[in-house]
């Protein structure tokens, strides 16, 4: 388990982390979700010991990691896909691992295997892919068979493949009962893979809950009705306090009501129904609610920008 007390984080006047606190539990993919310039980045190295913070604590497993004795066996971690010595193979690389924390040469090969490196194995890390450097990266992370485990962008630069095995591996991992940590971009793929979220916005929490609770808290769900007696029953509804209903190709959108409570409205109207299904909104939308004033730069305002550099003076014809 990972937790983290008040940390707060300053380089100077920039307060990169602010009082955050939060815990990560095992048997479950925690997404860290934020907008660039969140904190995101800062508070993984924090929990890794690479930056001290400058007020509160962060924990692994109720331990901080300067204490943990050959740490790669408790917590495997990727920041960076390319770091790594360019002129080393995968091999060697995992072989100078293992050795600083006490593996055996053994596991080499089998997280080569894993990730599906095994026949690149002797080639220089230097000349691998952003891919094939993210796969190197999460063997590095699995070399000791840690209980806890932090991916910070782990599926840039895979193709379609690559993410679909990245994402089965983290969800293998959380359930034989690790903890899994990934920080991500991709929206909809943490709507597939995580069971619960870590939302920060300039380093502060913004929310944590399951994905489920926090898609639902922040775009809230409506109900989708299709009847050929349609205005009989938009009228019903609209009379129902708290309630907001649209019509949207041919059907109803009803916002404010259960799909169960808009059944028993039109069964007492009489009205047959073709269709009564829940719609929940995406992960993308509710992210966009909720992140949107902690966003360092919107695209207008850089459009707007632009237009004032062309003219004010710019380069003349």
């Amino acid at each position: 388990m990972i937790e983290a007390r008040g940390l707060t984080k300053r380089y100077g006047r920039t307060v990169a982390v602010e009082s955050l606190s939060f815990t990560v539990q095992p048997g479950r993919v925690t997404g860290f979700l934020g907008p660039n310039g969140a904190g995101k980045s800062t508070t993984m190295r924090l929990i890794l010991g690479l930056d001290r913070p400058s007020s509160g604590d962060v924990l692994i497993d109720g331990k901080h990691y300067r204490d943990l004795h050959s740490p790669l066996r408790y917590i495997g971690a990727l920041l960076d896909a390319k770091w790594v010595h360019p002129n080393r193979s995968a091999r060697a690389h995992l072989k100078w691992l293992a050795r600083s924390n006490g593996l055996p040469k053994r596991r080499v090969d089998e997280v080569l295997e894993l990730v599906g490196l095994t026949n690149v194995a002797k080639r220089k890390a230097g000349g691998f892919s952003l891919g094939m450097s993210q796969r190197l990266g999460i063997a590095a992370a699995l070399l000791g068979d840690p209980q806890i485990l932090l991916f910070d962008e782990p599926v840039n630069g895979l193709d379609p493949e690559g993410i679909h095995w990245i994402r089965q591996l983290m969800k293998r991992l959380a359930a034989e009962g690790r903890t899994v940590f990934v920080s991500s971009h991709l929206l909809s793929e943490m709507a597939q893979t995580a069971d619960e979220l870590v939302v920060i916005g300039r380093g502060k929490l913004i929310a944590q809950s399951t994905t489920g609770e926090f898609v639902e808290r922040a775009s809230g769900t409506s109900v989708r009705v299709r009847t050929p007696q349609l205005e009989r029953l938009r009228t019903a509804l609209a009379g129902t306090a708290g309630t907001t209903v649209r019509v949207d190709e041919g059907a109803l959108l009803v916002n404010g009501m259960t799909s169960d409570q808009v059944g028993e409205v039109a069964a007492t109207q009489g009205v047959v129904l073709h269709e009564l299904s829940p719609q929940r909104g995406s992960l993308e939308e509710a992210f966009m609610r909720l992140t949107g004033d902690a966003i360092e730069y919107h695209a207008e305002e850089a459009g707007e920008h632009l237009h004032m550099q062309g003219t004010s003076g710019g380069a003349k014809e």
